[in-house]
């Protein structure tokens, strides 16, 4: 309990210019995804919204609510996280393997950049399953010229 009113004590001592840079990386990180949401046509208000953020997010790469569950799964959840961040990559047309790292190494900073980019366009999810066809996962990849999507069965 002794270590508890340590870490209190310290944050209330904390100087005003590191409360003031936290509260700007709050504000952009707030307003990068907002815009992220709103380019996928999902409500910007999910982020601030426990659970609610999580549906809003899978809907974004197609996936269904129900797979919310699988990030609490521990170790499982790792992988999922990664392979959800790289669904939202190529949800927004990014399929370089610059995308994949950057997204998976640098994932807050990525996903403002994806919301605050005026190129970054929602082509659409990236995971969906065909209902009575086990094919498994369809992914999307733009085609040589950015503008048509070409379906690409993983199975």
């Amino acid at each position: 309990m002794d270590t508890f009113y340590a870490v209190v004590d310290y944050l209330f001592q904390m100087h005003i210019g590191v409360w003031m840079i936290l509260l700007i990386m709050f504000a952009v990180a707030s307003v990068g995804q907002w815009m992220l949401y709103e380019k996928a046509k999902q409500p910007g208000i999910a982020i601030f919204i426990p659970f609610w953020n999580f549906i809003a997010f899978l809907k974004i790469v197609g996936r269904p609510a129900s797979h919310m569950w699988l990030f609490f799964i521990p170790f499982y959840n790792v992988y999922f996280a990664i392979v959800v961040w790289i669904e939202i990559a190529q949800s927004f047309g990014k399929t370089k393997m610059s995308d994949y790292l950057s997204i998976i190494f640098l994932n807050g900073i990525y996903l403002v950049q994806l919301g605050l980019e005026p190129d970054a366009k929602y082509i659409g999810p990236a995971y969906s399953i065909k209902k009575g066809n086990k094919e498994g996962r369809t992914f999307l990849f733009p085609d040589e010229n950015n503008n048509v999507l070409s379906h690409h069965n993983l199975a």
